[in-house]
């Protein structure tokens, strides 16, 4: 049994264009800010925390002045104050699918939970960016810092899972399954879901910013890669990769973290997805 649900804790609206490139400037779409909370017989866990309770002071700290045009977010409603409305308790697990600003905001909101990330992310996390460089500010020194955060690293020891080479199963069922997508950042995860009715999702990360990208094997924008994405080539090569198996696996959902129009049509929290 898996049933999940999309926590909306933020979203905004940007020219389509800004999302991929050839993207349409005259078309509005919805970046959102999201926490994927999963619940399966024999676990719940959060794929990502989207903006935290924190997350105004955690920018003003952080967020270089130049960037902040670029990286604008609206009313904030976290995912902590989502699930203690609806009476949920502890959360043991939260799974990253990297850990830029707008997707590790919320992981000191959960003092309880192990933090899932593979052993290169948190390098990379943890390394030093200089005040000129063009990505600092994607990852906050005040969201990762806290010693007393669980950090929980893995690896992809389940081989080998559809078009991925190596995966790793979270419950033994293949009901949710973790696979590599590298580029974005270095330890860059996708997660796939198989619902209780047999509806399957690959949520993709940031591999791609709009699903419009998928289908038109389209990159993000030479400006957005160089300040986003820590491998431009890999980066490019998983997009292709998505495209292919969008295009082999027709049934199959992939759902960007950012897509909030997407995200709209599936429904979000409290609704579930099973």
């Amino acid at each position: 049994m898996l049933e999940f649900s999309i926590l909306r804790t933020s979203r905004t609206r940007v020219g389509e264009n800004l999302t991929y490139r050839g993207g349409d400037p005259r078309a509005l779409v919805t970046i959102a800010y999201v926490a994927i909370l999963v619940k399966h017989e024999r676990g719940t866990f959060l794929f990502d925390t989207g903006l935290g309770d924190r997350v105004d002071q955690q920018y003003a700290r952080d967020m270089p002045v130049w960037k902040r045009p670029l990286l604008r977010y609206g009313a904030v409603d976290s995912a902590r104050s989502q699930l203690e409305r609806a009476g949920f308790g502890a959360v043991e697990r939260i799974v990253l699918s990297h850990g830029h600003w707008d997707h590790a905001s919320g992981l000191v909101d959960f003092p309880e939970a192990e933090v899932w990330t593979t052993p290169g992310e948190r390098e990379f996390l943890f390394a030093y960016r200089p005040p000129w460089s063009l990505q600092r500010g994607a990852v906050m020194p005040s969201q990762i810092a806290d010693p007393a955060i669980k950090w929980k690293l893995f690896e992809f020891i389940d081989g080998p899972y559809g078009a991925f080479e190596a995966s790793l199963d979270l419950f033994g069922d293949r009901s949710a399954v973790l696979v590599p997508l590298p580029g974005h950042t270095p330890g860059s995860t996708g997660l796939f879901l198989t619902t209780t009715s047999g509806r399957r999702v690959l949520f993709c990360g940031d591999a791609v910013w709009n699903s419009g990208a998928i289908a038109c094997r389209a990159p993000r924008t030479a400006f957005a890669s160089r300040i986003a994405d820590a491998d431009r080539p890999a980066a490019l090569r998983a997009v292709e990769r998505l495209h292919r198996i969008a295009l082999d696996d027709r049934e199959l959902t992939i759902v960007p973290a950012h897509d909030g129009d997407l995200h709209e049509r599936l429904g979000h929290f409290p609704s579930w997805i099973s």
